[in-house]
């Protein structure tokens, strides 16, 4: 079965060369919105390489899937892939992408209900230390305000999302800088950027030594930054979100000439003050286009020989 196997290279070659070819680009810097679409092109496609190499193994190997796969097909359709012509290893490659597919299921099933346990837990302890008024409703508000003495300032998610600031971050946002603050995460919750990171976190923790998705949990958590710090930016000025996320973070030693967990922090500060100009408007048309494509890519292997036959 040439069709099953070309697809099981393509996804392998794409899930191997992906992540080095996009990350010398120099652009996602500019249009992370634009890079995030990319990303999420790329492991679709990678995705759909293993899904249809897994179907046509299992039509290959059982005649049964194979009457549900080209039932409507005519039989000059079905010699073209030459399904019959196959060893044992259709089988084998069938149940093996077949376990792939449980076990991604089961990390992103795992994952949704590891978040909602969390988002449930943070929750409670919110209304511990902010106890609801009488009539108010939870989540009603979309900032609260905490007494805390470390300057802080996260968002929690969910269908009514909320800005969480505390007392000592209210003294050190001057001016516009809790407005920006607020305008990031707002850009979170309305891009749902907390499902790209759930995904994400899903397939890098089940397939581990993937490189695509090791590189697109990676880059998902530092693009969805990038796009609600430009967010944030077109608002309120790039200086204005660039320095409340200094007041916010300084004594945390992110700025410090140690490496820190959060060393990705400076060269936003450092994006948002010297901010390079953004691509044309046909350029950016023109990557979201071509990314819109790659996903095609593995369809065209798959249906070729069936619409040659066609033909």
């Amino acid at each position: 079965m040439l069709v099953s196997l070309a697809l099981l290279l393509l996804g392998a070659l794409a899930a191997v060369v992906a992540p080095r070819l996009v990350s010398r680009a120099e652009w996602p810097e500019r249009e992370p919105v634009v890079a995030l679409w990319v990303w999420q092109c790329v492991v679709a496609a990678v995705l759909l390489c293993f899904a249809l190499s897994m179907t046509f193994s299992a039509a290959s190997a059982w005649q049964f899937v194979r009457g549900h796969v080209f039932a409507p097909a005519p039989h000059s359709v079905v010699d073209a892939y030459a399904l019959g012509a196959t060893g044992p290893w259709s089988a084998a490659l069938a149940v093996v992408l077949a376990c792939g597919g449980l076990w991604t299921a089961a990390m992103l099933t795992r994952e949704i209900h590891r978040a909602q346990a969390l988002r449930k837990r943070r929750r409670k302890q919110l209304l511990v230390r902010s106890p609801l008024l009488p009539g108010e409703k939870a989540g009603s508000e979309p900032l609260v305000v905490l007494e805390g003495k470390r300057p802080e300032a996260w968002w929690l998610p969910g269908t009514a999302p909320q800005l969480i600031v505390t007392t000592a971050a209210l003294r050190r946002l001057k001016g516009s800088q809790l407005d920006a603050v607020l305008a990031h995460e707002q850009g979170h919750a309305r891009a749902r950027h907390h499902w790209l990171l759930h995904c994400s976190d899903a397939l890098a923790n089940g397939f581990p030594q993937v490189p695509v998705f090791a590189a697109f949990r990676n880059e998902m958590h530092r693009l969805i930054e990038l796009a609600a710090d430009d967010v944030a930016s077109r608002r309120f000025g790039g200086r204005t979100i660039a320095l409340a996320l200094v007041e916010l973070n300084e004594d945390r030693g992110v700025f410090g000439p140690c490496p820190t967990p959060d060393a990705e922090l400076p060269r936003r500060v450092d994006r948002l003050l010297a901010p390079v100009e953004r691509l044309t408007a046909g350029r950016r048309l023109r990557l979201t286009a071509a990314a819109a494509l790659v996903p095609v890519v593995p369809l065209l292997v798959a249906f070729v020989p069936g619409l040659r036959a066609l033909g």
